[in-house]
């Protein structure tokens, strides 16, 4: 048996500075979820200010893009939590100035550990990148409607 680490968060009421959802981050993603049956989706057009080799998207920004879809679907089920460890499998170059569709859900629950999966699509719905996530739980609550993280 896995002994995880007592966690404690506490966030001001109203941040908005998360460098991949916060809306008031100067060179975040902003990235806008909407929930889904078990988890959430978000799209991003990635321009040149996020490319790695010229014409495509870095991998650091597809890591973030994934480990973004997987916390915020804890968030909307009402489960605060960080990502204890997270992997990315790319699985093909992504190229940038097009919309990507990123998904994260969550494959299990305990009461201190979620297991979450998310995916990083192009308009056409093939798979680019994928993720999984081991997160700890910091507390469980009420889940948050779309409109309570704008």
């Amino acid at each position: 048996m896995v002994n995880y680490p007592r966690v404690s968060m506490d966030v001001p009421e109203g941040y908005s500075g998360c460098f991949g959802c916060g809306r008031d981050n100067p060179i975040g993603l902003k990235l806008k979820f909407e929930p889904l049956d078990n988890g959430v989706r978000a799209v991003f057009t990635p321009d040149e200010r996020y490319q790695g080799w010229p014409g495509y998207l870095h991998g650091g920004i597809i890591g973030c893009l994934l480990d973004e879809a997987m916390s915020n679907a804890t968030v909307f089920t009402g489960i605060r939590c960080v990502t204890a460890k997270f992997e990315v499998r790319l699985k093909q170059l992504t190229p940038i100035n097009g919309p990507l569709a990123v998904i994260g859900t969550i494959t299990r629950k305990t009461r201190k550990v979620v297991q979450c999966a998310s995916t990083l699509s192009l308009a056409d719905g093939t798979v680019v990148a994928e993720g999984s996530a081991t997160q700890l739980v910091v507390e469980m609550g009420n889940a948050r409607r779309a409109d309570d993280r704008e």
